[in-house]
């Protein structure tokens, strides 16, 4: 019996249990089969992204407040965080990445850096 390269179908040679004639098959082959998660994964990192460069320019010295009408002016997303942090007082700050955000009134919110990452 005869195996076939799972991409191009080509006959393979060598190990009985080969799947791909060539490096450049494989990487074709799994570059179709995650095309969707990988795509996913772009557009939520992007998004990320933006709302964590929006926080940093808003926040230029690590603690400041800001307008919920002007992160929607830049774009900001607030679908999309990376973690939570809830106080012992149960405020939750939300994060992107390092530079988080706290809705501190119903238009207002507290820009704030993780400790951790403040040089």
């Amino acid at each position: 019996m005869t195996n076939t390269c799972l991409e191009c179908n080509e006959p393979l040679k060598g190990r009985s249990d080969k799947k791909f004639c060539s490096d450049s098959c494989r990487n074709a082959y799994n570059n179709a089969f995650n095309r969707d998660s990988t795509n996913l994964m772009r557009r939520v990192n992007r998004i990320l992204r933006k709302n964590r460069l929006i926080l940093a320019n808003l926040n230029p010295t690590g603690k400041s407040r800001t307008s919920k009408n002007s992160l929607i002016k830049k774009g900001f997303n607030f679908d999309y965080h990376t973690n939570t942090y809830t106080t012992k007082n149960g405020k939750t700050y939300y994060f992107c990445y390092e530079q988080g955000y706290l809705r501190i009134e119903n238009e207002i919110f507290a820009l704030v850096v993780k400790q951790e990452y403040v040089q």
